[in-house]
């Protein structure tokens, strides 16, 4: 099925692009969420009309992501965590708690951007990226220290 993105998609294309992708995925993600539409040929003339519009939009929310990069590159958390043998803790620093001490510091990130694989479970020093948009990633320093 082929679709027109209204956004940019990771690994699928960006704002104004045609690209063809499995019924599923387009009837039961990209359309119901407003990411794209149906290919038809009304809609590609519509497209070719909107497209200024749209890469205005996306060079916009890109450069508002790219602000946001800039603040986090300096940015290091620490989080002080009980501990038992081995180094290993009680519990877990997950992409919530990273969350909620940026938005402790003002810079507010939703959980879902933080690109943390798993919990950290060990004490240590940890780089966590933090995809901001499809083509602006940051880092941020993560320390677990023992309580």
């Amino acid at each position: 099925m082929e679709v027109i993105l209204r956004e940019a998609v990771d690994k699928l294309g960006h704002p104004g692009d045609v690209v063809k992708v499995k019924a599923g995925f387009a009837r039961n993600y990209l359309l119901p969420r407003g990411i794209a539409y149906e290919a038809t040929p009304g809609n590609l003339k519509r497209i070719a009309q909107e497209k200024d519009r749209l890469e205005a939009a996306e060079n916009q929310r890109r450069s508002a992501a790219q602000e946001v990069a800039n603040k986090l590159e300096p940015v290091s958390l620490t989080f002080s965590a009980r501990v038992g043998e081995e180094g290993k803790l009680f519990g877990s620093v997950t992409s919530a708690d990273i969350a909620q001490q940026l938005e402790a510091q003002g810079i507010h990130i939703e959980k879902r951007m933080i690109d943390l694989h798993e919990p950290i479970r060990a004490l240590g020093v940890y780089k966590v990226p933090v995809k901001l948009h499809a083509d602006v990633k940051a880092e941020i320093k993560v320390w677990v220290i023992k309580a």
